[in-house]
């Protein structure tokens, strides 16, 4: 018997395939746990070996991980590496990989990724290092499954510190910068230039419970009135770094946490060219500068005044004081600036990102205490990309202005003084400060090895290498139904934590 189907009881069964297929999507997209971030810039490099900008570590934090990560009290927490063992005389560390954890592609994490990875670093094939951080590592072994051994040339107490942004990918895996590859609890999706960072959930993280999102989406939104205008039209969820004179306009529906943010805000001169060669041309700019206004009017009174390469969120580490070393004093300033022979004041280009509203503000705001004692100041504002290649990769610049993210050690942040550091964009060399930084680099005692570092700050100071001007205070937004955030003593967003309340985390 054969049975026959009429063209009308086709199409009707059809009509209903799709409108099953339709409700389906919708409940699935209702069902989605997922929030929005806004974020000002593009990723430099999406290989986390390569890249430099603390935008990019920002977002990339959910994806890479190293074999200790960070906590948000600034301590350590075991990572891929569930557990390690140090040497006596501090120069051998045994690190002893956690077992099962997986990368993004599926493959289970071996002693010979991490091998790689920290080799790939060091520049053990290429004999050109991507990372200067460890450069007293003199062999990376891996006797067996488990362990990863560190043999060191001298004690580096910095080490542990450093390999929190060591991140593990997968053995000659090529591909880091289109379609990046790690371990966190979230995996990459796409990348789209211009428009966003997508991530979503990796089912098989070695933290269990974690995360509590489905998706992630980072949105590249670098003009903050249409920032602050996603953010209350509910396209946007979260805004890290909102202006803190707008907060107000919020309303009921959202809430704001605020913390410091271990940055360091400089105004950076170029130490290879005139005037800013000349010592006393740079103190005669940090007379000029008048902090407290500067906190007060482009940060809102939100803001900690500097006085060198450190942040105070650095307690144990930053030498308290120097945010005086130069007072605000106008007839000091051109005093100084006539014994350099400018006694009519000069003229000078600011290059400042435009992506960063803040360091706007405060550009607009420094020009004009400039122009008090003679120097006329045009602002230059350039592309992101830009200023990494022409300004920070290649030196091409007379001032600028920049925030410098804060580590969990002061080796990162002031080896960026060092004379022979790749990227010490300031061109700044001094003998004594390179040797008080290696001296510190060495020292296993804390104790002593803050007090190195203090002196070495001093230097900085001493010598203008820039105007330190503040370390302004992190501000975020949330919308009411977000939960879970947690603030660091650095410069990322830490997702795997984030929940809405109305979805409980499993």
């Amino acid at each position: 018997m054969r049975i026959r189907f009429s063209p009308f009881y086709l199409f009707f069964l059809i009509g209903i395939l799709l409108v099953a297929a339709v409700v389906l999507r919708v409940e699935k997209k209702e069902t989605e746990h997922k929030i929005v971030v806004v974020i000002p810039q593009d990723p430099d490099y999406l290989d986390p070996h390569l890249a430099s900008a603390a935008g990019t570590y920002e977002m990339m934090f959910n994806v890479y991980e190293g074999l200790l990560k960070p906590a948000p009290d600034g301590t350590l927490l075991p990572a891929i590496a569930e557990r390690y063992d140090i040497t006596e005389d501090g120069r051998s560390y045994t690190f002893y990989l956690r077992p099962g954890v997986k990368f993004h592609n599926g493959q289970t994490v071996t002693t010979a990724d991490v091998r790689y990875s920290l080799e790939r670093l060091m520049g053990t094939q290429t004999g050109q290092p991507l990372s200067s951080y460890f450069t007293k590592v003199e062999a990376v072994e891996t006797p067996d499954a488990e362990r990863i051994i560190l043999k060191l040339k001298e004690v580096d107490a910095a080490l542990l510190n450093n390999l929190t942004t060591a991140s593990i990918i997968p053995k000659d895996y090529q591909e880091l910068n289109t379609h990046p590859i790690g371990t966190g609890p979230f995996r990459f999706v796409e990348y789209r230039p211009g428009q966003r960072v997508l991530l979503e959930k990796f089912d098989d993280y070695w933290q269990t419970g974690r995360p509590f999102l489905d998706k992630v989406e980072f949105r590249i939104i670098p003009d903050r009135e249409a920032a602050l205008l996603a953010l209350k039209n509910g396209t946007v969820d979260i805004y890290p770094r909102i202006d803190n004179n707008r907060t107000a306009e919020l309303g009921e529906d959202f809430y704001t946490l605020r913390d410091k943010q271990n940055l360091v805000q400089l105004l950076a001169m170029n130490l290879n060219r005139k005037p800013f060669s000349d010592h006393r041309v740079r103190q005669a700019v940090n007379y000029a500068i008048n902090k407290d206004e500067l906190i007060e009017l482009a940060a809102f009174g939100y803001g900690t005044k500097l006085g060198s390469g450190l942040s105070p969120a650095m307690a144990n580490y930053y030498e308290p004081g120097l945010e005086d070393f130069y007072p605000p004093d106008r007839a000091k300033a051109q005093q100084l600036l006539a014994e350099a022979g400018y006694q009519d004041g000069f003229r000078t280009v600011l290059t400042v990102p435009s992506n960063y509203p803040f360091h706007v503000d405060t550009a607009q705001i420094i020009v004009e205490q400039l122009k008090k004692v003679g120097i006329k100041v045009e602002i230059e504002l350039v592309e992101w990309a830009v200023w990494l290649q022409r300004v920070y990769k290649g030196r091409d610049y007379e001032m600028t202005i920049i925030g410098l993210a804060g580590k969990l050690d002061p080796l990162p942040t002031l080896i960026r003084y060092t004379s022979d550091y790749a990227n010490n964009f300031f061109n700044y060399k001094n003998t004594e400060f390179d040797r008080l930084f290696q001296q510190a680099a060495d020292e296993s005692d804390q104790e002593k090895r803050a007090e190195l570092y203090k002196k070495a700050q001093r230097i900085l100071a001493e010598d203008a290498a820039a105007v330190f001007l503040m370390d302004p205070h992190y501000t975020v937004a949330l919308r009411k139904e977000i939960a879970g955030y947690q603030t660091y003593p650095l410069y990322i967003q830490d997702l795997s934590t984030v929940y809405r309340v109305s979805k409980k985390p499993r």
